[in-house]
Order: C-alpha cells, then structure tokens, then sequence
C-alpha cells in the first residue's frame, strides 16, 4: 500500500448555485493529518494560479469525501448530503485512516453554508 497517492479536491463555493473547481494534486502524504492538509490546500489555493479570486479568497473549513476509487459516485452534482459521519474528516485523523486513498475525490466547503444547504437544500439556476 502507497504512502502517497493523488486526490481531487473540489473548491465549492455555494452549494446552492453548484459553484465549484476541482484542484488536482499529486504525490499527497495519506500520512499527514487532515489539519496538516487543509493549511497546505489553503495555502496553494491562495497562491494558484488559474483560479478566480473568489474561489483564493473563500473561507474554506471542512473536508468530505464525495468519491472513493472503485465504489459508487454520488448523483448529487456538488457533493452528497448523506453519511456526514462517516465523510467528514476530522482534523486530528490522519488521511489514510479516514478512508482516504490514492484517487479519492474530496470536497473542501464551508461548514455554515453546508449546514444551512442541508437543512433546506434547493438549487438555483
């Protein structure tokens, strides 16, 4: 088993208008802890070029997995609305023993506006 692999990282925006990027990186620690890898996310965000400054600027908190190498995806557009306990990273877990593996999708969002998108979750055009 490869102690590094490489993840998708979705940059969502506004769940209600699917507002998102995906960010790709390559040659990612699983070992590293959750915390470790959101200040390294926050930190390329801010600096990548290509991105819209909305997209540099957002207050992104949490991490989810939207999709694993191998299982089922979602048919929700952003991401699912389902198993927060078992998707949501925490930040004291190390990537590998949150289920992240070579391969995985991850979302990377707001906490505030997921919780409001899931307690009343329509989308705009």
């Amino acid at each position: 088993m490869s102690d590094r692999g490489v993840l998708t990282v979705r940059l969502v925006r506004s769940f209600e208008h699917r507002n998102f990027k995906p960010v790709v990186y390559k040659d990612v620690s699983l070992d590293q802890t959750v915390e470790e890898f959101v200040t390294f996310i926050k930190r390329d965000v801010s600096e990548r070029a290509g991105l819209p400054p909305p997209f540099k600027k957002f207050d992104y908190d949490t991490l989810k997995i939207i999709h694993q190498p191998h299982g089922a995806k979602t048919n929700e557009l952003v991401m699912s609305l389902e198993d927060d306990e078992q998707l949501i990273l925490r930040n004291h877990c190390r990537l590998r023993t949150c289920g992240v593996a070579n391969e995985t999708e991850l979302a990377f969002f707001r906490m505030e506006d997921y919780k409001r998108f899931k307690a009343d979750p329509h989308t705009e055009w």
